[in-house]
């Protein structure tokens, strides 16, 4: 089962990140300024990761593929790593699909 890990950073940001049930990282969010608006993010992921339309598909500077989860507004609520392939990327779409709506809150 995954789990969303909310960090407090050096700059009193909050930043959180979707991990598998194999501890990999395979979403992380923007900073935000304060724990509630963190949540409110955490929220949209779980309601917005089960919308296809929503994953934004992209290719980086150095030919890597990543995708951006992009809330109803638009607004990008998390980014993958970078994948060598467009199939492991595809994998790692599948992955918040399957770990985001039930995943509970933790705090580092």
């Amino acid at each position: 089962m995954g789990k969303f890990v909310v960090k407090t950073g050096k700059d009193n940001q909050f930043r959180f990140s979707l991990r598998a049930g194999n501890g990999q990282t395979i979403l992380t969010s923007e900073a935000y300024t304060t724990k509630a608006a963190c949540n409110n993010g955490i929220a949209s992921v779980k309601t917005n990761s089960q919308d296809d339309s929503r994953y934004e598909r992209k290719t980086s500077t150095n030919g890597k593929q990543l995708f951006n989860l992009r809330a109803g507004n638009g607004q990008v609520i998390g980014t993958s790593e970078l994948y060598e392939s467009a199939a492991a990327m595809e994998n790692g779409i599948a992955s918040v699909k399957k770990n985001a709506p039930d995943a509970e809150i933790s705090e580092e």
